[in-house]
């Protein structure tokens, strides 16, 4: 019988630590531990901002820890944009609004090689505007 972590390893195609030698690549962290810990702030900052189905399926994408991470957080009744994120991000870290957006788009846009490209449609329909960039992917807003 398989673990849970070779469950998730085997839905993912990714484990943990290559998720973070993925975003220490991306945003050319100098230490796995300084990628780890943006890793976390960023999934902890994404899991108050998305509910629903949406969360549950995204969850299911992530590598076990990372998972763990994103779920931790209980949603909050008010979502914040993608700008209002990179703010929140940039307060709760303690960085800059130029590092912050830098992490959130290296953690997400890792996020998002590990998604199937229809859920993560749902997802950015599920949140405001502005995240769709931050995902590596472009806003595509429909004229009025």
């Amino acid at each position: 019988m398989r673990s849970l972590r070779e469950r998730n390893t085997a839905a993912t195609g990714m484990t943990f630590d290559q998720m973070l030698e993925r975003i220490r690549y991306e945003g050319a962290y100098p230490t796995r531990e300084r990628a780890e810990a943006v890793t976390h702030a960023v999934l902890e900052g994404l899991g108050r901002q998305l509910a629903g189905d949406e969360r549950v399926a995204l969850a299911a994408c992530l590598p076990v820890e990372a998972a763990l991470t994103f779920t931790a957080q209980a949603p909050d009744t008010g979502q914040l944009t993608g700008w209002g994120f990179v703010k929140d991000l940039a307060a709760r870290t303690g960085g800059t609004p130029a590092t912050a957006r830098w992490d959130a788009g290296a953690v997400l846009a890792t996020v998002a090689r590990l998604t199937d490209p229809g859920l993560l449609d749902r997802v950015l329909g599920r949140l405001p505007s502005g995240y769709a960039l931050l995902f590596g992917r472009a806003e595509l807003i429909q004229a009025a």
